[in-house]
C-alpha cells in the first residue's frame, strides 16, 4: 500500500474516498472457488458464444484482455484462460455486503455501480486520526468479511480520488493531500483522466496534449472551442479542481431490462418469451421500488446493428407484469411493421414513474387480485429464485438455456438477463 505525501489529515479539509473492488466479478468467483486464484479467468460466457468480457483477472489482463472485448478475441489472445458465464445473484449479494460495510462509516455514499463508491468522510472520523487510517480499516474489513480486495483513493475531490484509486490497482491505497493535486496529476497520461475516452484522447494528442499536466497548461478557451463546456470541465479537473458533491442516488426515473441473443433470431415464440421475461423483471423492480409506470418503451437491435425504440403510454399507471408485457407486444408489432429482420438485442423499459395509488373501480376486483398475486409471486421468487415460478410463455426459455448452479433456475447467455 502507498500514500502520496502521507501527512495526517487532522483538520476539516474535504476528504473524499473512492473505493473500487478489484476485478469484481472474477474476485467473487475466486472467493467461491479458490482453485481459480492466480489463474487467467474471464467472466462473461464461453468463447464459442456471442458476448463480451464482463471481467478479467489480472492474470488474464496480462495477455491484453479487457472488459468489453469480444469473447472470441479474448480466447484468441489467451486460449488457456478459464471462461465462466457468471452469476449475477452472487455479485449482487457481494455488492450488498460491500455497501453495508461502507454504511458503517458515513451516510454520504454515492454508488458508481455494484463495485465502486464515493464516500465523503469530511469531519466524520470518530475513532480515526485520518481518512487514510479509516481507508485501511475498510480495506481490512472488505478482505476479512467478503474475501474481496478493494483499492482506495483519497483526495479533496471526486475526480482526483478516482484517479488515485485507479492508479493504485490492484489492492492500492493512495492519498493525495491538499495542495498536491496538480503535481500528482501532471505526469499522468491524458487517458487516465475520467471522461477521456479513445476519441477524446486522439483529439487531445492532435492538440499536442499527452499528459494531464499539459491539459492543465492549455488555455481553457482553446479546449472550449474544441469540446464545448466539457473542455472547460476537463481543464478544471486537470488542475485538481472538482467541487461536485458526493450524492446518494436519487429516485429512479426509469427501469429497463435488455439482452443480446446468442444468435440473431426471428423466431416469434422465442422473442415473445424473452419479452415476457424482461417485462416480469421490470415489473418486479417497479414493485420493489414501490412505483407504477405510465410509459412503456421497447428497444430492438437488428442483425445489422440498426437500433430502434418505440414507446407508448398505458391508460393507467401500473406495476403489473401483464400490463407492461401487453404494451410491449403492441410496440413489438410496430417495430416489425417498420422492419421485419432478425433481432440481435431486445429490451423493454418503463418511465414516467409515479407513487402507488390509483382510483379503485367499484365492484371490479380484478386489479386488486392481480396485485395480491404479484406480491405473492415476488415473495416466492425472492425466497427460491426468480425462475422458480414460470409463466406459460417463459417456460420455454428453460428449454433454450442450460441449468444454472445458482438460485436463478437457468442461466441465460447474457448477464443482463440474470439480474
Amino acid at each position: 500500500m502507498t500514500s502520496w505525501l502521507t501527512l495526517p489529515m487532522i483538520n476539516m479539509d474535504r476528504r473524499i474516498l473512492h473505493l473500487d473492488l478489484d476485478a469484481f466479478f472474477v474476485s467473487v468467483e475466486q472467493s467461491l472457488n479458490p482453485s481459480l486464484r492466480g489463474k487467467p479467468v474471464v467472466v462473461g460466457g464461453q468463447p464459442g458464444k456471442r458476448g463480451v468480457v464482463a471481467s478479467a483477472s489480472y492474470e488474464a489482463r496480462a495477455f491484453g484482455l479487457y472488459a468489453g472485448m469480444p469473447l472470441a478475441s479474448a480466447h484468441r489472445l489467451c486460449p488457456h484462460a478459464i471462461f465462466i458465464p457468471g452469476s449475477f445473484s452472487h455479485y449482487r449479494e457481494a455488492s450488498a455486503g460491500f455497501f453495508r460495510i461502507l454504511a458503517d462509516y458515513t451516510p454520504d455514499i454515492e454508488a458508481g455501480g455494484l463495485d465502486e463508491a464515493y464516500l465523503d468522510v469530511t469531519g466524520l472520523l470518530p475513532g480515526f486520526d485520518s481518512a487514510f487510517h479509516m481507508a485501511q480499516q475498510i480495506k481490512h474489513r472488505v478482505r476479512r468479511e467478503l474475501d474481496l480486495i478493494v483499492s482506495v483513493g483519497i483526495a479533496n475531490s471526486k475526480v482526483v480520488a478516482k484517479i488515485a484509486s485507479d492508479l493504485g490497482k490492484p489492492d492500492g491505497l493512495i492519498e493525495v493531500t491538499k495542495g498536491a493535486e496538480r503535481s500528482f496529476l501532471a505526469p499522468l497520461a491524458i487517458g487516465k483522466m475520467p471522461g477521456v475516452g479513445e476519441k477524446t484522447e486522439r483529439l487531445m494528442k492532435g492538440l499536442g496534449i499527452a499528459t494531464i499536466g499539459q491539459l492543465a497548461d492549455t488555455p481553457p478557451a482553446a479546449l472550449k472551442n474544441r469540446l464545448g463546456q466539457w473542455g472547460e470541465t476537463l481543464h478544471r479537473h486537470a488542475m485538481g479542481i472538482d467541487d461536485r458533491k458526493v450524492e446518494p442516488p436519487g429516485e429512479a426515473k426509469s427501469i429497463s431490462r435488455e439482452t443480446t441473443f446468442a444468435a440473431d433470431t426471428l423466431e416469434e415464440g422465442f422473442i415473445k418469451a424473452t419479452l415476457r421475461y424482461l417485462a416480469e423483471r421490470v415489473g418486479a423492480d417497479l414493485r420493489q421500488h414501490a412505483k407504477r409506470a405510465k410509459c412503456v418503451t421497447i428497444k430492438v437491435r437488428f442483425s445489422d446493428f440498426e437500433t430502434i425504440t418505440r414507446q407508448c403510454a398505458i391508460p393507467e399507471a401500473s406495476d403489473s407484469d401483464q400490463a407492461i408485457y401487453e404494451a410491449g407486444l403492441r410496440l413489438l408489432a410496430r417495430a416489425f411493421h417498420y422492419r421485419r429482420a432478425r433481432v440481435r438485442l431486445l429490451g423493454i423499459g418503463v418511465s414516467s414513474l409515479q407513487d402507488p395509488g390509483q382510483q379503485l373501480h367499484l365492484w371490479d376486483f380484478t386489479d386488486e387480485k392481480a396485485a395480491r398475486l404479484n406480491r405473492t409471486v415476488d415473495q416466492l421468487r425472492k425466497k427460491y429464485g426468480f425462475t422458480s415460478i414460470q409463466t406459460g410463455q417463459t417456460r420455454r426459455l428453460k428449454e433454450d438455456y442450460p441449468d444454472s448452479p445458482d438460485r436463478d433456475g437457468y442461466r441465460l447467455h447474457t448477464p443482463s438477463l440474470s439480474r
